[in-house]
């Protein structure tokens, strides 16, 4: 679990704002971020290792949010089959493409008809996607987000979000980077600079009461 005190880092990280804030149930949405079996399933093309610790939390946050009237939003990464110049393809290897086993979310999420769904081509959920409208649609202020990977897709995703105006909340046992290095860099710049973050019992916990969410990093 991530609680840096502001004594162990720079002086100019530890100049923030530790102040706590409110997850507004109906207005804050859940982003699951690449939940899909070419990430997580043996057999998928690009599997990052020990994604079944994130079923869990992931699913208390999700009933929680549904409890509360929120809505649940799955981002899906979905690559055209035949295109030849994919960017993610430059730089990894070929991956969730649409309409195959590998572009599906993964059972044990327990995706609903009713939830939303937006399709991303690139690591951003925001990016060439219709998902700020939908958010806007669906009067939506704040995000959680969770899934894989990150120190990419998670974190490209939050960047957009914090840019487009959205509070930012991000429970540490929701998401997953290929390393402790990568998991740790970058819940300390999204804790320092683009939103909160916290836990999945915290999460649930202000969907069902309102009570406030406190950021990991504690400031000077």
């Amino acid at each position: 679990m991530m609680n840096i005190s502001s004594n162990s880092v720079d002086p100019f990280s530890a100049k923030g704002s530790g102040e706590p804030t409110e997850i507004k149930a109906r207005n804050t949405a859940v982003l699951v971020v690449d939940m899909e079996n070419d990430f997580c399933v043996e057999g998928g093309a690009m599997v990052l290792p020990g994604y079944e610790k994130l079923i869990g939390p992931q699913l208390r946050v999700i009933d929680a949010a549904r409890a509360a009237g929120a809505p649940i939003v799955f981002i899906t990464d979905a690559h055209r089959p035949g295109v030849h110049r994919d960017r993610e393809f430059l730089k990894r290897a070929r991956h969730c493409i649409e309409g195959t086993w590998g572009a599906r979310v993964v059972d044990a999420l327990k995706a609903r008809s009713d939830d939303h769904y937006v399709i991303k081509r690139r690591y951003s959920g925001f990016f060439g996607t219709d998902l700020d409208m939908t958010l806007k649609d669906l009067e939506i202020d704040g995000v959680v987000v969770m899934g894989v990977v990150t120190n990419i897709c998670v974190r490209s995703t939050v960047h957009d979000a914090f840019f487009l105006g959205y509070r930012v909340f991000v429970p540490e046992d929701c998401v997953a980077a290929p390393s402790e290095r990568e998991q740790t860099s970058s819940l300390f710049d999204i804790a320092t600079c683009f939103g909160w973050v916290t836990d999945s019992n915290e999460v649930a916990r202000a969907y069902a009461t309102g009570s406030l969410i406190n950021n990991r990093f504690e400031f000077a």
